[in-house]
C-alpha cells in the first residue's frame, strides 16, 4: 500500500468512526499502532484532520478526530486517484488478456 492509500483509508476510518480510539482503527486497517499514528500526526499536521481531546467528558471519551474540510477535499482527491489508478490496471490487465488468446 502507498501513502495515499493509506491516507485515504485513514480519512475514511476517522468519517466512519470518529470516536473510535487509535487501536481500534488501526486494528481495522490493518496496520500497526505506530503506522498509523505516524500517519495520523501526518494528516493534522496538513491540517485535514483535527484531533480534540475531551477528558472531562462524562463518558470518558479522550480523543475526537474531525476530517475537517480540506481533509475531505482531499479524501475526494485521492478517491479520484485511486479509482483512475484502478481503472488503468484493469485496462491493462484487460489488453494483456485479450493479447493472450
Amino acid at each position: 500500500m502507498n501513502e495515499d492509500q493509506d491516507y485515504l483509508s485513514i480519512l475514511r476510518q476517522l468519517k466512519k468512526n470518529p470516536e473510535s480510539n487509535q487501536r481500534e482503527m488501526a486494528s481495522s486497517l490493518g496496520f500497526s499502532l505506530g503506522k498509523f499514528n505516524y500517519c495520523l500526526k501526518s494528516l493534522k499536521k496538513k491540517g485535514l484532520v483535527k484531533i480534540n481531546n475531551f477528558k472531562k467528558n462524562p463518558k470518558k471519551l479522550n480523543y475526537l478526530y474531525v476530517v475537517t474540510p480540506k481533509g475531505i477535499s482531499e479524501k475526494t482527491k485521492l478517491s479520484i486517484k485511486f479509482m483512475q489508478r484502478k481503472m488503468k490496471e484493469y485496462d491493462e490487465l484487460k489488453n494483456e488478456l485479450e493479447r493472450e488468446k
